[in-house]
């Protein structure tokens, strides 16, 4: 399993529908265990084109973007030219593998660390859930974004791909929009997995409960259904059952000090 065969397919899509309501609502979701102040170490890890990483840049947070992309990196640094000073220079940015974070970062380097949409291109998460686990500082929060397991069967289902129904059911493995073959998680061995490295789960959330089922490359509608099309995505995903049939779970998780 491997993001790089799908980067093309994953840059052409950013702006789009989809895309749009997962950073919007995980930026939303983050943003309330995560406050202006004190200002946070963060580390990104698949930082790709830097959207969460940036939105923490611009509220003060000191941020390290980690990818083993240099085209998503290129696009981060022209999205930081575009910045004010005072926020690029919060921004570094570092390119390498998620598999050497060990190497990269110091033992509790960071009070934040961001591993979104990068879980599932891992065959076994035990080592890269290790790794977290040693740069993430004693009290420090862990945001993770994963496919959720527990609801794989949906978006075929919705869509009549009956084929990939029965696939769904009977494992883990789904090949996703951007043409690559990837792994889903469930909610209660993610959680028991986290808690054997000694990372609480207080608080978890659905992502893209309604709109996972939009097309590829779906335009953005007006302003006003945008709002209110966010507005619902927000709710329903911090709301039972609702949250529990989204695309992507999205976990915080609190280091144990």
């Amino acid at each position: 399993m491997g993001f790089a065969v799908g980067e093309d397919k994953w840059r052409s899509g950013l702006g789009a529908l989809r895309q749009v309501v997962r950073q919007e609502l995980v930026a939303r979701q983050l943003a309330a265990h995560v406050p202006d102040l004190p200002a946070r170490r963060v580390l990104d890890i698949g930082c790709g084109q830097g959207t969460q990483a940036l939105r923490l840049a611009r509220r003060g947070h000191l941020v390290t973007g980690l990818d083993a992309s240099e085209q998503l990196l290129a696009d981060f640094r022209a999205e930081l030219a575009a910045e004010p000073a005072e926020v690029a220079e919060r921004v570094r940015l570092v390119h390498g593998e998620a598999t050497a974070l060990a190497e990269l970062f110091e033992p509790g380097a960071f009070d934040l660390v961001l591993c979104q949409g990068v879980l599932m291109y891992f065959a076994d998460p035990a080592p890269l859930l290790d790794a977290i686990a040693e740069v993430l500082a004693p009290g420090g929060t862990l945001s993770l974004l994963v496919r959720n397991g527990d609801a794989l069967a949906m978006r075929p289902g919705l869509l009549g791909d009956w084929d990939a129904v029965g696939a769904a059911f009977d494992g883990a493995g789904y090949h996703n929009r951007i043409g690559v073959d990837a792994r889903a998680d469930r909610l209660a061995e993610l959680t028991a997995q986290l808690t054997a490295r000694r990372l609480t789960v207080p608080h978890w959330y659905g992502v893209r409960v309604f709109t996972d089922v939009a097309p590829d490359g779906a335009p953005l509608p007006d302003g006003a259904t945008l709002d209110a099309i966010l507005d619902h995505e927000e709710r329903a995903g911090r709301t039972d059952p609702y949250r529990q049939v989204a695309a992507l779970l999205h976990l915080i998780a609190v280091r144990e000090a």
